[in-house]
């Protein structure tokens, strides 16, 4: 009893480690990406140029998405989480550094640099806190493992809508350096917690071939097609073009858009954790199928095309804005959730690990894409060109869904504490029976910790 309570603290101690590592480098990353964004536009910089500064942070966040997790499993998750948190201090010092006197061709080439440093972090922390998770869930508790990951995934969007606002607020406050070195000096602290998580977590025997890698399910990969051009659609016009039209357009000040920014990604985040419950209610209790996510890719179209009409008609701006984005945001978050689940719902068991990386890696392509875009078009076109865009890029995701099956009755799956980390399997109960299949909302959750964590090796 002694040895299971001093585990349980262990475990509880560890999880909290994990978690306060997590939601630093959340609020950091959410703060840099407004801090960067306001004060390149205040000094003049073009859209386009500002959405350069972010090239390199999506490019190397894709690759990093794609190995994080291959990395981890070589190397250990202590190894790879902290190195995020000091990757991010190092890009925090470096643009700390930067000289508005340099030539702009050098001062953009620098800024990029240092966002690919904090790209790479992004995903090394995301990965290695989430699968973390997973290490220290004591292994006599897990039916309250979706409590535990409720409270890690349903705090990301939340964090980061509080760190777009403290981005705006620090800038507005202590200036672009000083605000950096505020963060910087807060993730420090972050990173001496290190030393008290076990050495080692997360480190595996078995090795998985770089060839592995690769998706060979045509589902998962109609799927993963489908979430690049989603995921493009949001940040075409959210990433860059949006912020930029309520600071030099609309006039808002950087509280107003940071605060706004802050609240709809919140929102977004809410909506998204409650959107398995709702869509179970509405079918009957039972899971989406190909339809459900058609007939939200089809619907999501109509909502940019419906912000681009009313600005053009010259309805107010501010009104269509904040309304428009809430209905995209609602939407949009229904979509999020059907995905999360499909690309579940089509993976076989024994390889769930490398589908779901293959698929997270189209979801980082998407944005990619979509933050070079939201800076072209918008210069050239402005919001509604992105507008434009955006819907383009809902229908195609809505046109390659068209070709998905329903995904196909499996046996039950379950978590099996005494098998390997990541590895799904068929369970039973003491009585030998088989036990229960996971509800919908349940493996949603369990999918959104996993998401980006099941690259290690099974």
């Amino acid at each position: 009893m002694t040895s299971t309570t001093t585990a349980s603290k262990a475990n509880l101690k560890n999880y909290a480690l994990v978690t306060l590592a997590y939601w630093g480098f959340t609020l950091t990353d959410g703060a840099l990406r407004m801090l960067v964004l306001l004060y390149f536009n205040e000094i003049g910089y073009t859209p386009l140029q500002i959405a350069s500064l972010f090239l390199f942070y999506e490019i190397f966040g894709v690759v990093t998405n794609f190995l994080g997790g291959w990395i981890g499993s070589l190397m250990g998750l202590k190894l790879t989480l902290y190195a995020g948190i000091g990757l991010q201090i190092l890009a925090l010092v470096m643009l700390s550094l930067l000289n508005r006197d340099w030539a702009q061709w050098m001062a953009i080439a620098y800024v990029m640099t240092a966002q690919a440093f904090s790209g790479i972090a992004k995903d090394l922390t995301k990965m290695s806190s989430k699968s973390a998770i997973r290490l220290v869930v004591p292994q006599d508790a897990q039916s309250s493992l979706f409590k535990w990951v409720a409270v890690l995934t349903g705090s990301k969007n939340a964090l980061k809508g509080i760190g777009f606002f403290m981005g705006a607020a620090l800038l507005a406050t202590l200036g672009f350096v000083n605000a950096l070195g505020v963060m910087a000096a807060g993730l420090f602290v972050v990173l001496l917690t290190g030393f008290f998580l076990p050495k080692g977590m997360g480190k595996t025997k078995a090795k998985t071939k770089f060839t592995q890698l690769f998706s060979k399910s045509q589902e998962i990969n109609i799927l993963s097609a489908a979430r690049f051009f989603l995921f493009g659609s949001r940040d075409v016009w959210f990433v860059v073009g949006l912020p930029v039209f309520l600071r030099s357009v609309l006039g808002w000040s950087f509280f107003e858009a940071g605060g706004f920014l802050a609240c709809w990604v919140i929102g977004y985040g809410a909506v998204q954790f409650l959107a398995p419950v709702v869509l179970s209610r509405f079918n009957g209790g039972q899971a989406p199928t190909s339809k459900t996510i058609q007939f939200w890719t089809f619907t999501l179209t109509v909502v940019p095309a419906a912000i681009a009409i009313a600005l053009q008609l010259g309805l107010p701006a501010g009104q269509v804005i904040v309304i428009g984005l809430t209905v995209f945001g609602i939407v949009f978050a229904f979509n999020s959730a059907v995905h999360s689940y499909l690309v579940l719902a089509f993976t076989d068991d024994d390889k769930v690990a490398l589908n779901v990386g293959f698929y997270y890696m189209a979801n980082s392509g998407g944005r990619l894409i979509g933050t070079v875009l939201s800076g072209l078009v918008y210069q050239l076109a402005g919001l509604v060109g992105c507008l434009w865009v955006s819907t383009l890029f809902v229908l195609a995701a809505g046109v390659i869904s068209m070709k998905l099956p329903d995904p196909q009755p499996t046996k039950a799956i379950a978590w099996k504490p005494e098998m390997e980390i990541n590895r799904w399997v068929p369970t039973q109960s003491k009585s030998g029976k088989a036990s229960p299949t996971l509800s919908f909302f349940e493996r949603y959750l369990t999918l959104c910790l996993s998401a980006d964590c099941l690259l290690v090796s099974p």
